[in-house]
This record gives structure tokens, sequence and C-alpha cells, in this order.
């Protein structure tokens, strides 16, 4: 085999372990970007949980974080939670959904 015939054999088996297309979580790579970046952020990382609200193809995430770490998380003049918000966009638009994210007590 030559090596391209071995990555493909490598991407298709760990296909099979993830699961089927119709197993996918839809917004799971966002949720993925949103809770990485925000636990990066913050000073409680283990106090941040990420809540997923999905509707017609758009995912709302819920950040739940420690009063502490909402002003880190959202910024001055909310430009970190803005770039957040932008990033969280990108991911979902790589899944083919709207992604949006709201910083919540």
């Amino acid at each position: 085999m030559s090596d391209h015939e071995d990555n493909e054999q490598d991407h298709d088996d760990f296909e099979d372990e993830v699961g089927g297309e119709g197993n996918r979580i839809i917004g799971g790579r966002a949720k993925a970007v949103v809770e990485h970046i925000t636990r990066s952020i913050a000073d409680e990382p283990d106090a941040i949980d990420v809540d997923m609200i999905e509707r017609r193809g758009e995912v709302t995430l819920l950040v739940h974080a420690d009063k502490s770490d909402m002003g880190r998380l959202i910024g001055k003049r909310g430009r970190v939670v803005q770039a957040l918000r932008q990033v969280t966009r990108a991911a979902g638009a790589a899944e083919g959904i709207r992604a949006s994210v709201d910083i919540v007590e």
C-alpha cells in the first residue's frame, strides 16, 4: 500500500469510531471550540459549563461561568465575547449551521 492509501485507511477507521453521519452531534465542533477557549481564559476552568440549545439548524451555546470570570470572558467593551462569537460562527459554518454564544451566570 502507498502512503496515501495508508492515510486513507486511517481516516476511514477514525470515521467508524466516531459513528455514522446520523450519529453526529450538531454543533459539536462549535461547542468544543467554545469550551476550549473559555476554559483557557477563565481563572476557574472547572466552573465552565457549556449548554447547547438547538433549533432548526441553529445552535445557541450558553456559557455558565464563575462570577469572578464573567468580566474576563466578556472583556473590556465586550471585545473578548465578540471575538468568541466570531470564532464560534466560523466553527458553526464549517459544520453548515449557524452558531451563537451567550455568557450567563
